[in-house]
């Protein structure tokens, strides 16, 4: 049985955090999707297409990952693709209580795919994209926190 897991979020930009996530779970399934997803809550700093690249451009060496996008409700999008499971980085207590609400709702509509969490390495657990664009927009150096291409990518969004 071929094990798909999805990784959804907007990756605004993609962090070494996430890359963590990805990674992790890459060797837990057979293909992981790292899930470009619209949020209706949030205005992305980077358009969909520069997200799709910027990501793609990370998970290059990873085999087994590929990136998609969807507008349509993650756990349906899931569903229809195969995927066993979806993929949620949690860093804190207050991840958890909120990732835990959606896990749920989405068991609620999809029993059959199932929502793993994942705790990125520990030098990451303070680390997000809202952050990286706030220092960025700063004109902070950020090159620990994100791949070299995110980084000039951001400098060049805020120069």
């Amino acid at each position: 049985m071929h094990r798909i897991a999805l990784y959804p979020g907007t990756f605004d930009p993609v962090t070494n955090g996430h890359l963590d996530v990805i990674e992790r779970a890459a060797n837990l399934f057979d293909e992981v999707v790292v899930l470009l997803a619209v949020n209706s809550k949030k205005t992305p700093l980077f358009t969909l297409d520069e997200r799709i690249a910027l990501v793609n451009k990370s998970i290059a060496d990873v085999k087994n990952v590929s990136v998609e996008a969807t507008s349509s409700i993650v756990v349906d999008y899931a569903a229809e693709r195969g995927a066993v499971a979806l993929i949620r980085g949690v860093r804190a207590v207050t991840d958890f209580e909120y990732e835990f609400q959606i896990a749920l709702m989405n068991r609620n509509i999809e029993p059959r795919v199932d929502t793993v969490f994942l705790m990125p390495n520990e030098k990451y657990s303070y680390l997000n994209s809202s952050i990286i664009r706030e220092l960025g927009r700063h004109k902070k150096d950020v090159s620990e926190f994100v791949p070299s291409h995110v980084a000039e990518a951001l400098e060049e969004k805020f120069s």
